[in-house]
């Protein structure tokens, strides 16, 4: 019984260093693992970002310079209040309306997840690759 209780208490802790880190939550918009590497649907919000320059007004890491954090922002905005910000834009606080560049409209949903995925903590750099 001793050796048994003892080749656990060795074998759990390996067994959990060698499975790959993956978030889950199934509710989540998008899928990562191991902090950076995302499905092609959250893949395709990231390219959303960067071909908008979201970076100039909300940094690289999303976490606020002229613009607010990201980061903190998507923790209580819902959804819905976010694509309404990003398409009509909030102009007394210097952002502008996206309604109108297809990029980030056709991608709105994806743009969503990846920023989601950062707001929790999923997506723990803002530079990602899409999963193999």
């Amino acid at each position: 019984m001793r050796t048994l209780a003892r080749t656990l208490l060795i074998a759990l802790p390996l067994a959990a260093m060698a499975a790959p880190a993956q978030e889950s939550n199934p509710n989540a918009p998008y899928k990562v693992v191991d902090g950076y590497k995302v499905d092609a649907f959250t893949m395709k919000g990231f390219r959303a970002w960067r071909a908008a320059a979201c970076d100039r007004c909300h940094g690289a890491n999303q976490e606020g310079m002229v613009g607010p954090s990201l980061v903190n922002s998507l923790k209580t905005l819902s959804k819905e209040d976010f694509i309404k910000t990003v398409r009509d834009g909030r102009l007394d606080k210097g952002m502008q309306s996206f309604g109108t560049n297809k990029a980030v409209m056709d991608n709105i949903d994806a743009l969503y997840a990846y920023l989601k995925g950062r707001s929790d903590g999923a997506i723990t750099r803002a530079k990602v690759e899409e999963m193999p």
